[in-house]
Formats: C-alpha cells, structure tokens, sequence
C-alpha cells in the first residue's frame, strides 16, 4: 500500500526529527539544551519569532536567553479574553468529553488576523480544558491569573489552588519537551487547512481532532492502565511476555520514526526525577515494566529496535504532577499548540496549498479503457 512515509511534504525552519540518530533538534537547540534554557514562553517565542518575529507587535526579545516576558504577559491577556468565553462553551459542550470540548471551544474562538489568532488559540488551550474537567467534577471554572506563566496557572485553573514550584517546573518540561515534533499527524493537518489560506483557529480546531486519533495523542492513559494491570514488580516480566504472546501493543514503546530511544523520553524522565519521589511504589513498578519490556521487545524482534518512546514517561510524569489520566490527550495539546501554531504560520507564507494526488484503484466503466492511474 502506498503511504507518505518518505514524501517531503514542506521545508521547514522550527524542528528536525532524526529517527535513526534517536536526536530532535528544535530551531538550531538540541532538545535537551531547549528544556534546559527555556520556559513554555520562551520556546513559544523561539517558535512563532522563527516565521514571524514582529509577531503580535510582541518584543520577542532573545529567546536564546530565555527572555520572554512580553509574550507571557500577551497569553496572560489572552488567557483572560478566552475565559470570557467558556459560560457559552461549557452550556454547549455540556455532554462531551475533555478534548471533544476543547475542540469545539478552541472553534468558537475569533480574533482579528493571524497574529491576534496564534496568541489566542494558544492561550485559550489550558482555559478551556480546564473549565470543561471541572464542569464534569461539578465544580465551577477558576478564572486565570494573567500574572502566572502557562504551566502554572492551567494547575492553578486545574486545582483552584496555586500549585507547587515543582509540579509547575515538571508540567512545563513536558509543555516545551512536546512543543514541536517535525510533520506529525495533527501538524499536517493543521498544515493543510492553513494552505487553504484558512484562519489559524480552524487549522488548530482541525489539529485538535487529529490529535484525539487513538494513534497519535491517545497512547499515554493506556500507559497507567499497562501498570496498574501488571500489578507489582514481580509480575512485569510474566505479565509483558502473556501480552505479547496475545499479539498485544505494549503502551510506551517503539515509535513509527525513532529507530531507538525517543529522546524525549530521557527529558521527561529526568524531569520526574526532579519532581521526587511522590510515590516510590509507582516508580519501582515503572522500571520493573520497563526494563521487562525492553528485555522482551529486543528478543522477539531482534531486528528491529523498540525502546522507550514519549508516551511511557509522559504518564508518569503526568501522573506524578496530579493530571488525571483522562486529560493526557488533550495536555499533549496545550504544549503542541506551539508547534501548529508556527506551523500555519510558516504554512501561510509560503502562500500554495496542498494538493496530494490519489491513485485510484477502483472500477472502471464498462467498456471503457480508463486505467486505474493518479489522479487529481
């Protein structure tokens, strides 16, 4: 069967992906030294000032130092403006799930230009799922601090409580460390409905839903429930082995691109070390399932290398900070709303739209001598 594996589908300036090297380098940072020198803000400046820099009329500043500050008090601003919203979305959203609700929210959004709709879209994010996961707890929406960086106050609208120093150190790791992944799936999409010369807030609104696909952003909640059906550390290796023997997909492990360990992993892992032991039980647990996975993996399919991949640590570390499993999808979004966010824009200049052809492969008229060829 024909797929797009390997076609070039745009140049682009914001990340390269190296499967076989198991390396991402985002604009010119290695992702390792990104998470080291810059908050959510500042990788959002790096991102948006890569295609637009006088973005929003926004002093990006130098966002090798980690300077930010004006597009952190711009999303705070936006994060206010997007809560004005949420009475009408939640009322209309009422029986949808999490991430069914950010996308219809995220929808209803409208901002004048593409500068203004970046920056709204992108704050509206943690507004809008946070409002929908109370509502479905019985709980009113926690308005935002516009003073608060994005990582903490999503935990702040999350909680109703200003949360911790480390679980707001731990959730923008993962914020920054999923901002950008090359031409994934939801990228893609939001690629293409930008070279329609479409608004940014449909192109997220369309990423959103790629991103609810079980095979690109729903694989970290499957992770939790792959430990709490191990059980104990002494049950990982037998229980690992009778799931492969089922023909079963371990949660966590291999990746469609990296031919070996995601690096993204190893960030995120580092960063749950950071955090502390919050749960010393979990964590034993965690490595037993890791190392048998591994172990298993690399016997069954000797020639083929099936590490750790982002999604292992990213339920653990999620789980960790306190986000219920239910929003891992959607989280996964409020750090990639960068990443499509710079993807449209840069979509946008280049001003031509994509237009794949199909071969097609289906019945002729009869009697015809039309043949099944590429077709527009």
């Amino acid at each position: 069967m024909t797929t797009m594996d390997d076609v070039v589908a745009a140049e682009t300036v914001l990340s390269r992906v190296d499967g076989e090297g198991g390396r991402l380098v985002v604009h010119g940072l290695d992702l390792e030294d990104l998470v080291a020198a810059h908050g959510f803000e500042a990788t959002a400046a790096l991102l948006w000032g890569a295609i637009d820099p006088e973005l929003g009329d926004l002093e990006l500043g130098d966002p090798e130092l980690g300077d930010a500050g004006e597009v952190a008090r711009a999303l705070g601003s936006a994060r206010a403006r997007a809560f004005a919203r949420v009475p009408a979305i939640l009322a209309a959203t009422e029986d949808l799930a999490p991430i069914d609700a950010l996308r219809a929210g995220i929808a209803c959004l409208a901002a004048d230009g593409d500068r203004a709709a970046v920056v709204l879209a992108t704050a509206a994010m943690p507004v809008l799922l946070a409002a929908a996961f109370r509502r479905d707890r019985g709980l009113p929406p926690v308005a935002p601090d516009p003073a608060l960086g994005q990582a903490a106050d999503l935990l702040r609208m999350l909680d109703g409580t200003p949360a911790d120093p480390g679980r707001v150190r731990a959730l923008e790791t993962y914020l920054v460390t999923v901002a950008d992944h090359g031409m994934n799936a939801s990228t893609f999409a939001a690629r293409v409905i930008a070279a329609t010369a479409s608004d940014p807030v449909s192109a997220v609104a369309g990423a959103v839903g790629a991103l609810k696909g079980p095979l690109h952003g729903g694989a970290p909640g499957p992770v939790l429930d792959m430990l709490d059906a191990v059980g104990t550390p002494a049950n990982a290796a037998a229980w690992i082995a009778a799931a492969l023997d089922r023909g079963e997909r371990l949660m966590g492990f291999g990746h469609r691109i990296y031919r070996t360990r995601d690096p993204r992993a190893d960030v995120l892992k580092a960063a749950l070390a950071a955090l502390g032991p919050r749960d010393p039980a979990r964590t034993a647990l965690a490595e037993a399932v890791e190392r048998a996975a591994r172990d298993a993996l690399a016997v069954r399919y000797p020639g083929r290398r099936l590490d750790t991949n982002v999604e292992f640590y990213t339920a653990l570390l999620l789980e960790a900070v306190g986000i219920d499993r239910a929003l891992f999808t959607p989280m996964f979004g409020v750090g990639r709303v960068v990443g499509w966010t710079a993807h449209v824009l840069e979509q946008r200049a280049t001003g031509r739209l994509i237009r794949p052809k199909a071969r097609y492969v289906g019945p002729v008229p009869a009697g015809d001598t039309f043949r099944a060829a590429a077709n527009g």
